[in-house]
């Protein structure tokens, strides 16, 4: 068991910055949110539902290539026409799959670069 005593005494030679940093490794360690009162607040039964319902209403996603298949000099090809990228540099991001390949782009431009890409003999997926 942590001395009580030794921990207030840590906490209190912490900088604004090391205090912060702390707090966040709390809240994700803990899965809690500081409330505005300086509280803590559990993630729990209706605040689930409202961050469900804030995900249904997300409008930026990005696209990530799980899988090459078989055809992977197709799915460079379509990958170099989906995005800027070079010869060299589509072919490492093509190799590192799984690979975030687009990111905050619109629902139906995403769902259109999964389509081209599953075309192309690779899997992709939306997040």
């Amino acid at each position: 068991m942590a001395d009580i005593s030794n921990l207030v005494e840590q906490i209190s030679g912490l900088t604004l910055l090391e205090a912060k940093e702390l707090k966040e490794a709390l809240e994700e360690a803990l899965g809690v949110e500081a409330a505005v009162g300086g509280g803590m607040m559990m993630m729990a039964g209706p605040a689930s539902a409202v961050a469900a319902e804030e995900e249904e209403e997300k409008t930026e996603f990005d696209v990530v290539l799980t899988d090459v298949g078989d055809k992977k000099i197709n799915v460079i090809k379509a990958l170099r026409a989906l995005t800027s990228l070079g010869l060299k540099e589509a072919k490492e991001q093509v190799e590192s799959a799984p690979v975030t390949i687009m990111e905050q782009i619109s629902k139906d431009a995403a769902q259109d670069a999964i389509k081209q890409l599953e075309e192309a003999g690779a899997k992709a997926e939306m997040k």
